[in-house]
């Protein structure tokens, strides 16, 4: 023990601000120690959080999972210290002094922003601005969805967000501010750390906004306080507790690098060290007269009876949980879905394979869903204000409105990266397991959120209809050319393109059962025929299989994916008049089957010359053709016309393929 600490131990109980000061200094230690990090933000906020771990969050560290706990996101994840500074505090574990000292280290907790899974008690990643705002929208969402299924009595926790100014600017955050107050969503509380300062320097530079004016436009309840006023906070924080009407906006004045004799108010306080000299000069401001990471006994204590004080009201809930049914319990706490999903999966492919009517892959997920919706009550689905379009509501589901949260549809508007993060949310939330559609093109607006999704393992479905120049009439804007090889490149995140209705119910099947991956379903505008009547084995499961053999030995292999399936099917046939025998692979998941073993995978494609075939670009496609090998697809963008005419003068076309097909084969001849 320091000399500093023994002396501290006689010393009085703390008050906020030397446990604020706790925050400002680990902070300051962590990234003067990384030489990189954001000081500003927790050295700020420092007080503002203070309060809101002592006198109104619900949490306990020693089950940093429990279901009813409060929920803490810090939208502004640069300021990701004021976060590990709290988990440290206290006593989240594995939050160690050891892991603070090395912050944004190899193989340490404490990464430059906030990692979801990477310690206990962080919600959500953040660092893209925005993105804790909105997925805090999804997560108070859920707990509405869950305590209208369970009861409040199980089910009755607050989210509360720590947002900055450049979580206000980007564009994601009126689309989740509009969404949370259009669902009134009063049990999120926003304390906005009102500083004033970006990296460029005075906010007043890029910005003018009335943000409460905004908020409240919205349907928030908005407050204003003084960021470095303790009592303030806490009253606007109880305050905002006590009337749950709406969502609200605490806008907290405060100075970025508050203590800092030279930098506090700067631009130079935002995402640098503070520096040796400062930091000195930093401590005599604050009165804080210890070294570099040491928290003396009496304020460590002080923070750890904070962190202990839960214990009681996690017993008592879970006494509470105890005695609930077995609906509620498993829902609050998960359940095995194998059994369920695969009687579901079943009856749907079952169902497909006697059913002769051609029909597009959106019409087969709409109908598949009308299988799963049932089975699963974990399931949430919504689309981005396109549900006629993308066929993402079955008859059994419920819209979710103000008034009625026992739904399980959820209307997004058209707000597709305000979407995405919410259901990052819902998924975070542990309870319910998020689809939501859009057009394939508008992944171009939710693709960071996506990126999210994979990033932290959550299982969120991603319906994407429209997948190709298939759409027609709407044009290039609105055909994705470019977008399965973009989604393609982003690690943990598998793409299914179904070709048919027995390949789009095993996608589905594939995609709930992925618990730590999520899930793009591309699927087709036009029709489609059915092209294999056996569905008893999920043949999608290993990504690519041959859906049709060729007769003898081959000449040539046909890769295709979605409605081009159907088109290598064609020039298959066309190509055996010719005396070129053709095999056929479709492979809807490119992930799924790079995962299979070499033996597997050089069975499927054989030795034969390639030729892929997709109404896209080629780009994804050079990992299975060789130099030697061909690919028929899009050149570019394509064009306003009908569907077949896009088809046909693009060259995307069996009879095309079987040309491309036949001179290759006889060029390896």
């Amino acid at each position: 023990m320091t000399k500093a600490q023994t002396k501290a131990v006689t010393s009085p109980a703390p008050s906020v601000r030397d446990m604020a000061n706790a925050i400002r200094a680990l902070a300051m230690d962590a990234v003067q120690a990384a030489n990189s990090g954001h000081p500003g933000m927790p050295m700020g906020m420092a007080d503002v959080a203070t309060v809101l771990f002592t006198e109104a969050l619900k949490f306990d560290p020693a089950v940093p999972g429990w279901a009813n706990r409060d929920r803490f996101v810090l939208s502004a994840g640069h300021g990701s210290m004021l976060l590990y500074a709290l988990l440290h505090l206290t006593g989240y574990p594995g939050m160690t002094i050891e892991e603070l000292k090395n912050f944004r280290q190899f193989g340490s907790k404490t990464a430059g922003h906030p990692e979801y899974g990477h310690a206990p008690g962080i919600e959500t990643t953040t660092g893209p601005l925005g993105q804790g705002l909105a997925n805090a929208v999804g997560i108070a969402l859920s707990e509405r969805l869950l305590a209208a299924r369970v009861g409040n009595d199980l089910i009755d926790y607050h989210t509360y967000v720590i947002a900055g100014d450049g979580c206000l600017m980007e564009g994601i955050s009126q689309e989740a501010i509009s969404l949370a107050g259009h669902l009134k969503l009063g049990k999120l509380i926003v304390l906005w750390d009102d500083n004033s300062i970006s990296i460029d320097g005075a906010t007043s530079l890029a910005v003018s906004d009335n943000e409460l004016e905004r908020f409240a436009a919205s349907g928030w309840n908005t407050a204003r306080v003084d960021g470095h006023d303790p009592a303030a906070i806490a009253a606007a924080i109880k305050a905002a507790k006590g009337d749950s009407s709406r969502p609200w906006l605490i806008a907290c004045k405060t100075v970025i690098g508050y203590g800092a004799p030279n930098k506090a108010g700067k631009s130079s306080a935002h995402g640098e060290p503070l520096g040796g000299e400062e930091i000195k000069a930093t401590r005599e401001r604050l009165d804080w007269p210890y070294q570099p990471f040491d928290v003396p006994d009496h304020i460590l204590s002080a923070w750890r009876a904070v962190g202990s004080r839960g214990a009681k009201t996690y017993a008592d809930w879970a006494k509470r949980l105890s005695g609930a049914n077995a609906e509620a319990k498993a829902l609050i706490s998960g359940r095995k879905l194998d059994t369920a999903l695969a009687s579901a999966i079943a009856a749907a492919k079952t169902a497909f394979a006697a059913d002769a009517t051609k029909r597009a892959t959106r019409v087969w997920s709409q109908l598949t869903l009308e299988h799963l919706v049932p089975a699963l009550p974990e399931l949430v689905g919504g689309s981005a204000d396109l549900t006629g379009s993308n066929l993402t509501k079955t008859k059994a589901q419920v819209s979710i409105t103000p008034e009625n949260f026992a739904g399980n549809y959820v209307h997004y508007g058209v707000r597709e990266h305000g979407m995405a993060a919410a259901m990052n949310g819902i998924a975070l939330s542990g309870s319910f397991i998020p689809y939501g559609g859009t057009f394939l093109v508008f992944t171009d607006y939710c693709r960071p959120s996506i990126r999210l999704s994979a990033l932290m393992e959550q299982r969120v479905v991603y319906v994407m209809t429209h997948d190709s120049i298939g759409l027609g009439e709407d044009g290039p804007t609105h055909q994705p050319v470019e977008h399965l090889s973009a989604l393609r490149a982003i690690p943990n995140l598998n793409v299914f393109r179904p070709a048919d209705g027995i390949e789009t119910a095993e996608c589905w099947e594939l995609a709930i059962a992925a618990k730590k991956t999520p899930s793009i379903l591309a699927l087709s505008r036009q029709a489609v025929p059915n092209l294999r009547s056996d569905g008893s084995e999920n043949q999608s499961a290993k990504g690519a299989y041959v859906v049709k053999a060729s007769e003898g030995a081959r000449d040539v292999t046909l890769i295709a994916t979605g409605s081009e399936v159907g088109v290598a099917i064609e020039a298959a046939a066309a190509l055996a008049k010719s005396g070129v025998s053709a095999a056929v692979v479709s492979m809807p998941s490119f992930e799924l089957f790079r995962a299979q073993p070499e033996s597997y995978r050089n069975s499927v494609l054989g030795e034969a010359p390639r030729v892929a075939i997709e109404a896209g670009v080629a780009q994804s496609w050079y990992e299975w053709l060789r130099p030697s090998d061909k690919f028929v697809g899009m050149p570019g963008f394509g064009a306003s016309a009908p569907a077949a005419k896009l088809f046909q003068h693009f060259g995307i076309t069996a009879a095309h393929v079987a040309d491309v097909a036949q001179a290759l084969a006889k060029k390896a001849n």
